[in-house]
């Protein structure tokens, strides 16, 4: 009699070859079509220029924020920031020529109330001096707390919202250099009353005794407002909260309530503000390929991307147990 075969699963699929996930390994990607590995099989090529559009799209990727990363990543950030801020070279001539063009400017626009503002406000005390500890602490306090937020209750989001306000910050500081603007209450003869100095309060890192720590002639654009509309929009678009949504829309008209009444900034240096917070935002967009509230809200396993995907070898099929011959095998 014949020999009895038995017909397993392996012996089914050894005939067809992977499509795709036969040429990557775990360890990298394979040599031309039809060499053999250990078991013999060809191995499908993945082209270069298809490995850096992986690669670039891994990147590009949300990943999981790390604490330790991001607080050294913003203290650094902040510090570059500041530092070159401050050696912007105080361009004081410059600085009060546009101060007087920005006054005219919004006087033939009918729109130069920043003086009526200030005069009003500062003979409130209690208003202003709080107006004065808003603009010195607020800056930074809700900044950093949003932030936070975004880290623990979205950290899908996170990168993206922090790519956009990183852009923000890192293109005004081409503003402070090419347009050194003074503040309305360093103008020659603009009748602006400097709130802090005038009520003795801590309210400005360019007023009182810290007028010789920062750049005074770095008024446009306002990253009080570039700052405060981001974290007004992030709030807007993620908060669950109505009253979270109400507090976060208030916050950017608050502030700049605030840097006028102070007359630390023109309402122009706002819109240079919102200039740059647009083109944060677009740079977020080109490299996410969305705007940030878009995103997942979570990132599902930490590193996973389609190349670490693709690099890993396929599953296989667990075989069948052999049964022993017997009535039902088939035989040759």
């Amino acid at each position: 009699m014949g020999e009895s075969h038995v017909t397993t699963q392996e012996d089914r699929t050894a005939a067809t070859p992977s499509p795709v996930a036969d040429g990557a390994t775990a360890s990298g990607f394979h040599g031309p079509a039809g060499s053999s590995g250990s078991s013999g099989s060809t191995r499908a090529i993945i082209p270069p220029r298809m490995r850096t559009r992986l690669a670039l799209s891994s990147l590009r990727s949300p990943r999981r924020p790390r604490l330790w990363f991001e607080i050294l990543l913003i203290a650094v950030s902040y510090w570059l920031y500041s530092l070159v801020r401050n050696a912007v070279p105080e361009q004081k001539a410059a600085a009060l020529r546009n101060a007087d063009w920005i006054w005219s400017l919004e006087h033939s626009m009918g729109l130069a109330f920043e003086q009526t503002v200030n005069h009003a406000v500062n003979s409130v005390t209690w208003l202003i001096v709080s107006m004065n500890y808003y603009y010195a602490t607020l800056h930074f306090v809700v900044t950093i707390g949003v932030l936070v937020w975004l880290f623990r209750r979205h950290p899908g989001r996170y990168a993206a919202a922090r790519l956009a306000l990183f852009a923000t910050t890192a293109v005004a500081l081409l503003g402070y250099y090419v347009f050194p603007l003074a503040p309305p209450r360093l103008m020659n003869g603009g009748g602006f009353f400097d709130t802090v100095m005038l009520h003795e309060t801590w309210g400005s890192m360019a007023s009182g005794n810290f007028k010789h720590m920062s750049n005074q002639y770095a008024a446009m654009p306002s990253m009080h407002i570039g700052w405060s509309l981001w974290c007004g929009l992030t709030i807007c678009a993620l908060a669950s909260a109505p009253w979270a949504r109400i507090l976060g829309a208030l916050y950017p008209v608050a502030t700049l309530v605030v840097i006028v009444a102070t007359a630390n900034h023109f309402w122009l240096d706002a819109v240079g503000g919102m200039a740059c917070l647009t083109f944060g935002v677009a740079m977020s967009y080109a490299w996410y390929g969305a705007l940030p509230h878009r995103l997942p809200k979570r990132i599902q396993g930490p590193g996973r991307s389609r190349l670490r995907a693709l690099r890993r070898p396929p599953r296989r099929a667990p075989e069948p147990v052999s049964r022993a011959a017997g009535p039902g095998t088939v035989a040759d």
